[in-house]
């Protein structure tokens, strides 16, 4: 296994050894580079001001995502491309489009923001030229401005999309690639610190292996919530197993009926397709955090967590959905309900992950909606969530399915009513 950490920043291989496992890349930034341009606001993933952007391959295509780099460790760079505030400007100084848009707009007061702005501007500028307001609301809402200077940085972003301008990174882009395929062919990474592993596979059956011998390990898949534990809690971690190498819990397929996501699979790869099929679960996507959180946090993060008021287990248990969970030398399914036990505690044995997430496509005469009460639209987290699952026969209730998060230890199924209205007239009153 190999010992060193390696991504592509500036146009080159970098690479670093002897690091602590859990040294976020904000730290990393400010404290071992001088590259202060990226802001610590809150070490939470909430304000924005961190913003860095990571390219990655995607079906053989580079890929551009803004995330949270308070919350997000630093051998997660394996593998990637890391593009910061200071890469944006071109060496004699001349400014990049997003920064001289922002300029024209006038859309900086105090400048504290500013850099994460520019950011999540920038990635938008790499994969979208949607310019409506809504679209860049939600680009957005992950960046908070104290100032209270929304409307110039809107304006900026809309600009930007409108004109849809290439910089230098576009035309770089088939070296990064070249340089990413390099990278891709590495071994797998294994680092050891002051006594504390991480590891980051590349196979399921790697991750069953690492995991067999490291039962107590903590899984790591996009640090939304394990990054908290450090930069809020202050808890060592001593053993890490890293998720996002492994490219079959990334995937997306449909057959027989079922849609599939690997367990890694992102909010943001999976709001399409959730919410081609389910309208209202695509709502509830967007609804999750921020576009930097939705671009890191996984599916199966929110469900293996067991928090009861994740956003994403009451509909996937209304849609009946299951569970693959996978072991060294075992594999059982088991329905979504029954992996949370009591707060704190789910169906997982020592050794065992969660491998896939089975979930019904929708069926005739089938309707389903789900609902999210927070104090504020974007960026928190449910008071309450509910979703409905409901199957009629003409107008008689054949099958129903209740269930809410944020009313008790886990997910909950209001199965008294449910028993209540089945075989009941469904109408308006």
């Amino acid at each position: 296994m190999r010992q060193k950490i390696r991504f592509v920043h500036k146009g080159d291989i970098a690479q670093l050894e002897n690091i602590d496992p859990t040294q976020t890349v904000l730290s990393y930034l400010r404290y071992d580079r001088g590259l202060t341009g990226t802001k610590e606001g809150c070490a939470e993933g909430d304000c924005g001001a961190c913003s860095v952007v990571l390219g990655e391959l995607k079906d053989g295509a580079l890929r551009y995502s803004a995330v949270n780099a308070c919350i997000l460790f630093l051998p997660m760079l394996d593998g990637k491309e890391l593009i910061t505030v200071e890469d944006l400007a071109s060496e004699d100084g001349a400014l990049h489009p997003v920064q001289e848009a922002l300029v024209a707009r006038h859309g900086t007061q105090c400048g504290f923001c500013t850099p994460g702005f520019a950011m999540s501007m920038f990635a938008q500028m790499h994969t979208s030229d949607n310019a409506y307001r809504a679209h860049i609301d939600n680009i957005l809402a992950g960046n908070l401005c104290r100032c209270t200077g929304y409307g110039p940085i809107i304006d900026a972003a809309q600009d930007i999309a409108k004109a849809s301008p290439k910089d230098r990174f576009h035309d770089q882009a088939d070296a990064t690639i070249r340089l990413l395929e390099r990278l891709a062919e590495d071994e797998s990474l294994s680092l050891e610190w002051q006594g504390r592993h991480y590891f980051a596979p590349k196979s399921v059956d790697e991750l069953a292996n690492i995991l067999n011998v490291h039962p107590e390990a903590t899984l790591l898949a996009g640090a939304t919530d394990v990054g908290l534990w450090v930069t809020k809690l202050h808890r060592d971690l001593d053993c890490i197993i890293y998720l996002g190498q492994i490219d079959s819990l990334a995937q997306i397929s449909e057959a027989d009926g079922v849609l599939t996501l690997g367990a890694g699979v992102t909010y943001s790869d999976a709001w399409e397709v959730l919410g081609a099929h389910y309208p209202d679960f695509g709502e509830i996507i967007r609804r999750i955090a921020s576009t930097q959180i939705r671009n890191s946090g996984t599916i199966g993060g929110n469900i293996a967590n067991g928090s009861p008021i994740g956003d994403t287990p009451p509909a996937l248990i209304v849609l009946d959905t299951r569970l693959v969970l996978r072991a060294k030398n075992s594999s059982r399914e088991i329905p979504l309900q029954d992996f949370f036990i009591e707060y704190g505690k789910q169906d997982l044995k020592p050794g065992e992950f969660v491998e896939k997430i089975i979930i019904p496509l929708p069926s005739d005469n089938a309707y389903f909606a789900t609902y999210k009460i927070s104090k504020r639209f974007d960026q928190d987290i449910s008071a309450v969530c509910a979703a409905f699952h409901l199957r009629l026969n003409g107008k008689i209730v054949e099958d129903i399915r209740i269930c809410y998060g944020g009313m008790a230890g886990t997910p909950q199924r209001a199965s008294t009513t449910e028993i209540a209205l089945i075989d009941q007239e469904w109408a308006q009153d």
